[in-house]
């Protein structure tokens, strides 16, 4: 039997409903982030809007509250680039991403890891004194520290303090050690974020999978021949995997207005983004230094950029919006601006 073609707007909608971008729902921060397999957060206020856009009920006072108790940390996953996730997820990741040559797997990593560890022991640890003791005990000085300093404390579990990912917080900041994670087989591991990745931001390609994880083709192969998927292909012909009975809205469902904090991760999960960010806006909005602008989406599609300027959140639309839309992206607006300054 020849495998069902999906259309840019059946991915479109079926992202979105996964995205919780198709309607909003009143789950906790902690639910959330489990859902969507963690949040970028290299900006401490990008996972605070990427919840309030996606539910009905959400305080930031809830994640703070998630954080300091350590059920949600910040590290450095996905992509070697910061996230929040659970601590289930962190343990996981960490174990599907153990077979990949990452940095923290390098040599330097694990002999400097255990010192690492027991420097933060004692209390929260900043990069400059951790640079500072590099270069005194190891002799370590310039780039080469930094990337020994990075590479060894991702290794030995030591992450961001909790408060470095508060509201008010800077990016920069402190670091503590966290217990050991549990231990969990690489395989099953990988298997089980692939088979969450694909309940999130599916029907996706194994391209896609590997652009949203960074892991080796045969390592997320192997993962894959153990889960039991469905199979489309897109317009182009390209296989698209699949977990069995997620949702695949009509491609005609509404798609209300929402705004994205920036690094948002559904315009990052996929090699082909074109099924949330037409290529046309593509390098508008994720730029060459790898910074990723703050969007808007009209009928599921990134339709412009916002900014706030003294407390009014300012859209930026790459064209011009009818008379129905620009009211419903005010009126967003609103929101989002009532949220930005409780």
């Amino acid at each position: 039997m020849a495998e069902r073609v999906l259309t840019l707007r059946e991915l479109s909608r079926a992202t979105l409903a996964r995205q919780l971008l198709l309607e909003r729902k009143r789950l906790s921060p902690k639910a959330v982030i489990e859902r969507l397999v963690g949040m970028q957060a290299q900006w401490p206020r990008a996972p605070y809007v990427g919840i309030w856009t996606r539910t009905s009920s959400f305080r930031r006072e809830r994640l703070e509250r998630e954080l300091a108790s350590a059920d949600v940390v910040k590290a450095t996953v996905m992509r070697q680039t910061l996230h929040l996730v659970t601590r289930r997820d962190y343990a996981l990741l960490r174990a599907a991403m153990s077979e990949t040559k990452f940095p923290w797997q390098l040599p330097v990593a694990e002999r400097l890891a255990p010192w690492v560890r027991a420097l933060a022991a004692s209390g929260p640890l900043s990069t400059v004194d951790a640079l500072a003791h590099l270069e005194r005990e190891h002799g370590l000085t310039g780039i080469e520290a930094r990337r020994a300093w990075h590479a060894a404390r991702v290794r030995a579990h030591v992450l961001h303090h909790h408060e470095t990912a508060l509201w008010g917080a800077s990016p920069g900041g402190r670091f503590v050690a966290i217990d050991e994670p549990d231990v969990h087989d690489p395989l099953e591991a990988r298997a089980e974020i692939l088979r969450r990745y694909l309940a999130a931001f599916g029907p996706a390609s194994r391209r896609d999978i590997v652009v949203w994880s960074m892991m080796h083709v045969p390592e997320i192969q192997r993962s894959l021949d153990t889960l039991e998927l469905r199979r489309f292909r897109d317009e182009q012909g390209r296989e698209l995997l699949d977990v069995l009975r997620a949702p695949l809205p009509d491609p005609e469902t509404p798609a209300s207005v929402r705004f994205l904090p920036k690094w948002d991760n559904v315009l990052l999960a996929f090699a082909d983004r074109t099924r949330v960010l037409p290529e046309q806006y593509r390098k508008t909005v994720i730029r060459a230094n790898g910074d990723v602008a703050q969007t808007f989406l009209v009928d599921g599609f990134v339709a412009g950029t916002w900014r706030v300027e003294q407390g009014r959140v300012v859209a930026e639309p790459f064209a011009t919006l009818p008379r129905v839309v620009r009211r419903e992206l005010a009126d967003e607006a609103g929101r989002l601006e009532a949220f930005l300054g409780t």
